[in-house]
């Protein structure tokens, strides 16, 4: 190196200053505005739906198609509530709120309607893996063993499991349609549209394009439907074969949250075990990174640790 590089080349002993310290842009103040829910005045921001100003009030509002990271779609109806004004029942999970509104959340009205809906679900589905949707039948009473047994026509209810790949099993006889899977596959998250509605009535179900198996679908495994699903109609395979041999315990279980180890995004896992044995992998919904969603390594990229075989070299390719 020539002595007029070694004079041009600064001094490693003078600190070099700081550049600015980047922060997040401040968020735009909204208008309020004011409604009255169960007697009690509320204001929230603009645009704020009906569930928002309940939630503001601390009032337990149930939902089941209904998730903040998704578009909401308005199909289960258990979230309706009573509005000064209208004719009918309004769904809160995506009404928004307006100046001057009067909201009842708990009238006989609102009650009658959310057991009904409760009753036609579990009259035709298999619950009992959905603790929460259990749990909101014995808050309105519900009993759908008045409405007979299961109808036996439904053949999207009655159909066994399908079990076409070692990641994650599709169990109909669970699935009330809240098509949340949907909106997950679709353009609120993975933007794969592998799954959608198909067929009307009793014939509508969940299904892949053509109704293909999964691995000659369009997936690509993220098992972002899992995450999402609220009655274990899609879940873990690992966690359908512990149940299938009668070894499933939540009681048992533990969940522990690290990083991600396959990339440098920093995804949030949710690292759920069992006797020492991972069970399943999910992400928390208010992780700023995922949302709630993670790719094929995320979710499944530890079955390695118990032996269990991994994804196919060709499934999710690009998402390797």
């Amino acid at each position: 190196m020539s002595d007029q590089s070694l004079a041009d080349a600064p001094d490693l002993t003078v600190p070099v200053p700081q550049g600015p310290v980047p922060s997040a842009p401040a968020r735009e103040q909204r208008p309020e505005v004011e409604l009255s829910v169960d007697g009690q005045r509320v204001s929230v921001p603009e645009g704020s739906t009906l569930l928002d100003a309940c939630r503001q009030c601390e009032i337990d509002t149930p939902t089941l198609c209904y998730v903040e990271t998704l578009t909401p779609v308005n199909v289960c109806r258990v979230c309706v509530v009573e509005m000064e004004g209208s004719r009918t029942l309004v769904p809160a999970c995506s009404r928004k709120a307006e100046p001057g509104m009067v909201i009842r959340t708990d009238s006989e009205r609102v009650r009658l309607s959310r057991r009904m809906v409760l009753e036609f679900l579990a009259s035709s589905t298999d619950v009992t893996q959905s603790p929460e949707l259990c749990s909101y039948m014995e808050s309105y009473g519900a009993d759908p063993e008045r409405y007979g047994e299961r109808d036996a026509q439904a053949e999207s209810k009655t159909q066994p499991a399908k079990v076409d790949n070692e990641l994650y099993i599709r169990d109909y006889a669970k699935c009330v349609l809240c098509y949340k899977c949907v909106e997950a596959c679709g353009e609120d998250a993975q933007n794969t549209f592998a799954i959608a509605v198909a067929g009307r009535g009793f014939d509508a179900h969940i299904a892949t394009e053509f109704d293909v198996s999964l691995p000659e679908s369009a997936c690509v495994y993220c098992g972002n439907c899992i995450g999402v699903c609220p009655t274990g109609a899609l879940v873990f395979k690992a966690e359908h074969d512990l149940r299938e041999r009668g070894e499933w315990d939540a009681s048992r279980q533990e969940s522990t949250d690290t990083i991600c180890p396959y990339c440098g995004v920093g995804c949030t896992l949710s690292v759920h075990t069992q006797d020492n044995q991972i069970v399943k992998v999910t992400s928390p919904l208010d992780q700023e990174v995922t949302s709630g969603n993670l790719c094929i390594k995320g979710r499944f990229g530890w079955q390695f640790t118990t032996g269990a075989p991994s994804a196919p070299d060709d499934v999710g390719a690009d998402e390797k």
